[in-house]
């Protein structure tokens, strides 16, 4: 049993004031290898505290300074690499491949990219020729930062290295279910030379450390990574004291497959969904395929299903692992079980366990047809390895079902007509629309609209994010 019960505080590894010990379970065998501890109110406190300390003088320190230590935490993150991928796979069950060409080096892909963003931001600048008005850039204060499981090293970085970046100070709540990576990043980071007090971690619940973060008037700025349901009460905890809030929630992104397609579109649609056992918000797990080509693309998505393995997340090779946690694995089936029930046809794997794994929170990928727009399974963010497929006559009926959801973080069209793509991209809604199977470039802006969040993670984006931005006038 694997012995992380401290908390990173000041520069310094802490014991909790008071020990509450949760287990760490790997989703392949469902026992536990690790022991954290669930931090309380008082341990918040600390870390706050020391964070509020230090962002005195972290957020003077020059922007080469800053880029400097970035480059240290690069350097040492690269020599980990794959203790990183291996940790990655035992706390959340991305098998190895995945974990290291997927997670890990996405974490490696951010942290590239902010260096180079900062490099290029200029913190300070004339309004304009004509005028005294000086504009500068300054970091918000102290950050809470409440990362989640699915992406927990992606999510990290993309909150952890933009809130240096900019000056800010920090403390970091990885999701309980998979903290250790999160552990790890810190003793990076302590390891990489970046001053005590600057980045703080404590492991806890959304109902204890989330709250206490999300609700302490010494918090500048909370960024949150994970449900709507969990945004929601998180803004309702902010609310009392104004902080700014970040939220990047779920989705349930729509692909658009037109007849005029690219031959393997439905098969790659399938794939894209299953990948990271469906654990992304932003996986299209709804297809939406043209009624003249629906009966070819059911065949091919059955087949493309049939294909995809599952097993544990300690072997190499392309499958896919474990769904995160039993309370995961039982709504999924809940769910699952409620498209058979609602009337949706079951194309390809249902609620059965695969052959051969009975021991670990393992899901068949799922393919439902004749799913109507008022079931669950097409309404609700599943987070597992399910599809929807649905078909449309045309395209203002297309982009009508897809645009018929609460959610706006990623949907998905397909088709070679150059001019169709762009004009359908237009008006769906949502933070990102990819094309063909094209995908976002490192330092682009991620988030989402209506109830999958606010505010952007990524690039220039993402670094002023944690900026105030401050008018002097008469400076000249």
């Amino acid at each position: 049993m694997i012995n992380k019960r401290k908390f990173y505080i000041n520069g310094k590894w802490l014991d909790p004031i008071k020990p509450n010990d949760f287990k760490v379970i790997n989703p392949s065998n469902e026992e536990s290898f690790a022991l954290i501890s669930l931090g309380g109110k008082k341990d918040v406190n600390l870390a706050v505290q020391s964070a509020k300390q230090a962002f005195t003088f972290w957020s003077q320190v020059p922007k080469k300074e800053k880029i400097s230590l970035l480059e240290n935490l690069l350097e040492i993150y690269i020599k980990k690499w794959e203790e990183i991928t291996k940790t990655i796979s035992l706390e959340m069950g991305a098998p190895l491949d995945w974990s290291s060409s997927a997670q890990t080096s996405s974490g490696a892909d951010h942290l590239k990219d902010f260096i180079l963003r900062l490099k290029d931001f200029k913190f300070e600048n004339n309004f304009n020729n004509n005028s005294n008005n000086y504009i500068v850039y300054e970091p918000i204060g102290v950050c809470g930062l409440i990362t989640p499981w699915n992406w927990p090293v992606n999510q990290i970085t993309l909150k952890v290295v933009p809130a240096l970046a900019a000056g800010c100070t920090m403390i970091l709540k990885p999701s309980e279910i998979a903290p250790l990576s999160g552990m790890l990043i810190a003793e990076i980071i302590h390891e990489a030379g970046f001053p005590p007090g600057v980045f703080n971690l404590i492991n806890g619940d959304g109902k204890g450390v989330g709250t206490y973060l999300s609700s302490h008037k010494d918090i500048d700025m909370i960024s949150f990574t994970g449900s709507t349901r969990a945004g929601k009460l998180i803004s309702k905890n902010a609310a009392d004291t104004i902080k700014r809030v970040c939220l990047e929630l779920g989705g349930k992104g729509g692909n658009i497959i037109f007849d005029d397609s690219h031959p393997n579109a439905v098969r790659e649609g399938v794939r894209n969904v299953m990948s990271n056992s469906g654990q992304s918000c932003d996986a299209p797990t709804r297809m939406l395929v043209q009624k003249s080509i629906y009966k070819r693309a059911i065949r091919e998505a059955a087949d493309e299903a049939n294909k995809i393995k599952v097993d544990i997340a300690s072997k190499k090779g392309n499958h896919i692992g474990p769904v995160v946690s039993k309370s995961q694995y039982d709504k999924i089936i809940s769910l699952i079980n409620s498209g058979i029930e609602e009337g949706a046809t079951l194309l390809a794997g249902g609620p059965d366990k695969p052959k051969n794994l009975d021991k670990g929170y393992f899901i068949k990928p799922t393919i439902f047809t004749d799913v109507k727009s008022k079931m669950r399974i097409a309404k609700e963010e599943i987070f597992g390895p399910v599809l929807s497929i649905i078909p449309f006559k045309d395209e203002e009926e297309a982009i009508s079902i897809v645009n018929d959801t609460s959610y706006g973080l990623g949907n998905y069209v397909q088709t070679q007509d150059k001019h169709k793509a762009r004009r359908v991209a237009r008006k769906l809604r949502s933070g990102g629309i990819y094309i063909n199977g094209n995908s976002a470039d490192p330092g682009t802006p991620f988030g989402g609209y209506r109830q999958s969040g606010n505010g952007r993670e990524g690039g220039t984006w993402g670094l002023e994010e944690y900026l105030e931005v401050k008018t002097i006038c008469g400076w000249k």
